[in-house]
C-alpha cells in the first residue's frame, strides 16, 4: 500500500464515522462549521450583559447605545439569546451521521433552530438604527442579511414539507452560509484595520462623523481634552447644538474614539465583501442554476431528488419529483426524469431509510 493510500485510509477513519463519504465535504464542514462553532462558543460570554458584553469601563464599541430600557439594549439581548444557541445547534444539523442515526434530534433541533432564528432576526432589526453608529450602508446590510436568512429558512421549510429534500438541503445551506458571513466579516475587518493602522500612507486621511455626545462617552467625559481635539463640540457642551457632530480621525493606534471611528467606517465594506464571498461560495457548492463545472455536489442532489420523487409519489402529490421549488417547475429547465432504480441511502451509509425518515 502506497503512502498516499495509507493517508487516505487514515483520513477515512476520521470522517467516515461522522457520516461523510467525501473528503472535501468533511474539509469544508471542518473549516466553515468549525469557524461558526468556535465563534459561537466565544460569544456565549456576551449573554452576561454587564460582565461579558458591556462590562463597566469597557465592552463592545456599541455599548454607548445600550442604555437601560433602550430599544438597542433589548434588541441585542434578544438577538444574542436566540442566535447563539441556534448557531450552536445548526452546526450539528450538517453532520450526516446525526441525520442518519438521530433523526428525532435532527427534527426537533431543526424546529427549535427555526424558532430561535426568527426571534434573533427580530432582535437584530430592533437595534439596526444605531448599529456601528447607524450609517445607511450598515442599516441596509443588516436588512439584507436578515431578509436573505429568513427567506432561505422559509423556503427550506416549504420544501421539506413538500418532501423536496434536495431543495431543503440547498436552502438550509444557503441560510447558514449567509449567517456565517458575520464570522468572515470580522476577519475582513481585522485585516482592513491592520492595514490602515500599519501602513500610514494607506490609512492617512480617513475620518468618520460622530456626535459629540458619543465622543464624550468614548473619551470618558474629559471635557478639556475633547474641546482641545474637537473645538466644534463647544456648541454641544453649551447646549446650543445638542446634536453637534464632528469628524473623528479613524486610527487603530489612537484613543478609543478614534478606534471606534475606524471600525464604524470599515464595518459596511467588510460586511458586503464577506456576504458576497459567502453568497457566491454557497451557490457554487449547491446550486443547479450555475454551470455544471461549478456545481460540486450534483450526485448528492440527484440522489436526494430521486428520494423526493419516491416520497412524493407515495404521498400522492401532484408532479412528483418537482412538487417543491425546482428549476424545471419554475423556469425553462428540461423536465427532470427519475431514475428507474435508485438508492435511497447515502452512499455507503448502510441506512436505506435515513432520508425517507427525514422527509416524514
Amino acid at each position: 500500500m502506497s503512502t498516499k493510500e495509507k493517508g487516505a485510509d487514515a483520513a477515512r477513519t476520521i470522517y467516515n464515522p461522522l457520516g461523510f463519504k467525501k473528503f472535501y465535504n468533511f474539509v469544508l464542514f471542518f473549516i466553515f462549521g468549525g469557524a461558526l462553532l468556535g465563534f459561537t462558543l466565544a460569544r456565549f460570554q456576551y449573554l452576561s450583559f454587564d460582565h461579558g458584553l458591556c462590562p463597566e469601563g469597557g465592552g463592545t464599541l456599541d455599548c454607548y447605545y445600550y442604555t437601560p430600557g433602550s430599544l438597542d439594549k433589548i434588541g441585542i439581548q434578544i438577538h444574542l439569546s436566540a442566535i447563539l444557541p441556534a448557531s450552536f445547534l445548526a452546526v450539528f444539523q450538517f453532520v450526516p451521521i446525526i441525520r442518519y442515526k438521530l433523526l428525532l434530534f435532527h427534527r426537533v433541533s431543526g424546529y427549535l433552530i427555526v424558532l430561535l432564528s426568527a426571534i434573533s432576526t427580530a432582535g437584530a432589526l430592533m437595534l439596526v438604527r444605531n448599529a456601528q453608529g447607524g450609517p445607511m450602508e450598515i442599516q441596509l446590510a443588516i436588512g439584507v442579511i436578515s431578509f436573505m436568512f429568513i427567506v432561505s429558512i422559509g423556503l427550506a421549510i416549504y420544501n421539506i414539507k413538500r418532501l423536496q429534500i434536495e431543495q431543503h438541503r440547498a436552502w438550509m445551506l444557503r441560510a447558514w452560509s449567509y449567517a456565517g458571513s458575520v464570522v468572515t466579516m470580522r476577519l475582513v475587518m481585522m485585516a482592513i484595520a491592520h492595514v490602515l493602522s500599519t501602513y500610514e500612507h494607506l490609512g492617512k486621511g480617513y475620518s468618520h462623523a460622530m456626535p459629540c455626545v458619543k465622543v464624550t462617552y468614548l473619551m470618558f467625559g474629559q471635557v478639556e481634552r475633547i474641546l482641545e481635539k474637537y473645538p466644534a463640540c463647544a456648541q454641544f457642551f453649551d447646549g446650543s447644538v445638542p446634536g453637534q457632530a464632528v469628524a473623528v480621525t479613524a486610527d487603530g493606534n489612537g484613543d478609543l474614539a478614534e478606534l471606534t471611528a475606524l471600525y464604524n467606517m470599515i464595518f459596511g465594506a467588510a460586511f458586503w465583501l464577506a456576504f458576497a464571498l459567502h453568497a457566491a461560495g454557497v451557490e457554487i457548492y449547491v446550486s443547479s442554476f450555475v454551470v455544471q463545472q461549478l456545481h460540486l455536489t450534483p450526485a448528492e442532489a440527484d440522489r436526494l431528488r430521486n428520494v423526493s420523487y419516491q416520497k412524493q409519489l407515495e404521498a400522492g402529490m401532484k408532479k412528483p419529483g418537482r412538487a417543491g421549488l425546482t428549476a424545471d417547475k419554475l423556469g425553462d429547465a428540461p423536465r427532470w426524469i427519475p431514475k428507474s432504480t435508485i438508492s435511497v441511502s447515502a452512499p455507503g451509509s448502510g441506512d436505506a431509510a435515513s432520508d425517507e425518515n427525514l422527509a416524514k
